[in-house]
């Protein structure tokens, strides 16, 4: 029988490691432009730190606002190379994780934290080298008092993490690649690097994007005008 109510899922699926593992590489940006520009959780989940890339399975996290009880019990499921991602159930800016909870992740492999409640003892965090990406940065501390679930979809300011997704984060924010379309993913990002690669030798020679990605017929079609200072003047 499917429980109805709040629940712990404690056998879920992940994608094949080295998929898991290869996405970091690439970066949130990449994959999330190489997946046709999904799966990107928006500008308001940051990282508290700077210069770190990871990738790693989610264990998701629905919890009450203002309690932290259910990240408790996903630490325990967690497993080494996971990331978990707690969403509480309306906008919450409380500091839902510290130090002591981190120390726990850490310890079992987890390789991030992404929520879109709030965090504290970010200069803790930034020391022992946990990476934490965030809606919310707040000293005040949370409750144990009301029951959520691990393990079920949970929709990340706007995008939907289901247990076993990969978690792709950086400097740039945090991307969600579905578990089913991990290896797509991977040898899309990989595909648009090469690009990448081949139009940064160009421009390094000297060609502009204008040319490269035949801009040109674009702003034609568009109506823009090229025209001199004098023209400009003249035609107001």
């Amino acid at each position: 029988m499917i429980a109805s109510g709040p629940v712990v899922v404690t056998d879920i699926a992940r994608a094949d490691r080295d998929v898991v593992d290869a996405l970091a590489a690439f970066g949130s940006a990449t994959v999330h432009e190489a997946m046709g520009r999904i799966g990107y959780a928006g500008p308001r989940i940051r990282p508290i730190q700077q210069g770190t890339a990871i990738s790693g399975s989610a264990i998701t996290v629905s919890t009450a606002p203002g309690d932290n009880l259910m990240v408790h019990a996903a630490i325990e499921q967690a497993q080494d190379g996971d990331v978990i991602v707690v969403v509480p159930t309306t906008d919450s800016a409380f500091g839902f994780i510290g130090e002591l909870m981190a120390t726990q992740m850490q310890v079992r492999g987890v390789r991030a934290y992404v929520t879109s409640g709030g965090v504290r003892d970010t200069g803790e965090l930034r020391a022992m080298g946990f990476p934490v990406w965030t809606a919310h940065v707040s000293s005040q501390g949370t409750v144990k008092d009301t029951a959520g679930s691990v393990n079920v979809p949970v929709i990340l300011d706007g995008v939907v993490v289901n247990p076993g997704d990969v978690v792709v984060a950086d400097d740039d924010g945090v991307t969600i690649v579905p578990r089913d379309r991990a290896a797509e993913a991977l040898e899309a990002s990989r595909a648009r690097a090469e690009r990448e690669a081949r139009n940064r030798k160009r421009y390094e020679a000297g060609e502009i994007s204008m040319d490269i990605n035949n801009l040109r017929p674009v702003l034609a079609d568009l109506g823009v005008a090229f025209v001199t200072q004098e023209e400009y003047e003249r035609g107001r």
